[in-house]
């Protein structure tokens, strides 16, 4: 069975910074594009960042455009996301996803990606 396990969360003071890391297993994730989502207390779960099979393809959200870096690892069934100059705003369970392909328009939406990991929570002071 298909999982992903995301590790890494905690809380932190703004300024700070902080990795998470995301490993799949149960099965080939060859070819998969692997992504980071965000949910905010009372708001919407949210695009953050995504990486293609390759790495070759990434994409970014405005708001931590600079901020954030994804990487995968050599065997590719582990992304990384290293967030550096950490903001209140921040704050967030963040989930990992991982879907097929790459999509034209950056893998940025939601309901394109096949498995979810069950969240880990950052909470970043002011």
């Amino acid at each position: 069975q298909a999982r992903l396990v995301e590790s890494g969360g905690g809380l932190v003071q703004a300024g700070d910074s902080l990795s998470l890391s995301c490993t799949a297993s149960g099965r080939t994730f060859s070819g998969y594009t692997m992504g980071w989502f965000r949910q905010a207390p009372g708001k919407e779960r949210e695009f953050v960042t995504a990486i293609n099979w390759s790495g070759h393809y990434l994409n970014y959200v405005d708001s931590v455009m600079g901020r954030f870096t994804i990487a995968r690892d050599g065997d590719r069934n582990t992304v990384y996301l290293q967030m550096n100059s950490l903001k209140p705003e921040d704050t967030a369970v963040y989930y990992c996803a991982a879907r097929y392909g790459w999509s034209e328009r950056g893998s940025k939406r939601e309901d394109e990606y096949e498995y979810w990991g069950q969240g880990t929570q950052v909470t970043v002071s002011s």
